[in-house]
């Protein structure tokens, strides 16, 4: 039998940049221990910030991605029209939409099934972002230990 659960989640505000928040986010998701088999959805309710797995080791890959989307989208073009709320806005809508606002993740004997070098990103593309809301929804099969 499929079981379903729904949990908002917040992360701290954060400076412009790529932040490993899976810790972050299994801290408030303790629920994932009552799933054996299943999959979490995780979806950022903001238009301006994105999510993303991968490297959790090395933290300059962080900082390659920033780099490359700041190459990639560049602030100040002169044919963008959204501009009222400052340079880094409409690149940050850009970067959202070409990242993504959600992630499917794999669950395995209560935890995510990430990789051993996977960790899951906030991509933060606004300058002062604030707390970032996430929606996580856990559908599965639960443990046999759990109540159900």
């Amino acid at each position: 039998m499929s079981h379903w659960y729904q949990q908002p989640v917040s992360l701290a505000a954060r400076p412009r940049g790529f932040h490993l928040v899976t810790n972050e986010i299994l801290s408030q998701l303790p629920q994932l221990q009552d799933f054996s088999i299943g999959l979490a959805h995780i979806f950022i309710q903001h238009t301006s910030a994105s999510l993303s797995v991968n490297e959790n080791a090395d933290s300059t890959v962080r900082g390659d991605f920033e780099r490359f989307f700041n190459h990639l989208v560049p602030e100040n073009e002169p044919y963008y029209q959204h501009t009222f709320e400052g340079s880094d806005d409409m690149p940050a809508h850009l970067k959202s939409s070409l990242l993504g606002s959600s992630l499917l993740l794999p669950i395995q004997n209560g935890r995510l099934a990430l990789g051993t070098w996977q960790g899951i990103y906030l991509c933060e593309h606004r300058n002062q972002g604030g707390v970032r809301h996430l929606l996580v929804t856990l559908q599965g099969q639960y443990c046999t230990s759990s109540a159900g």
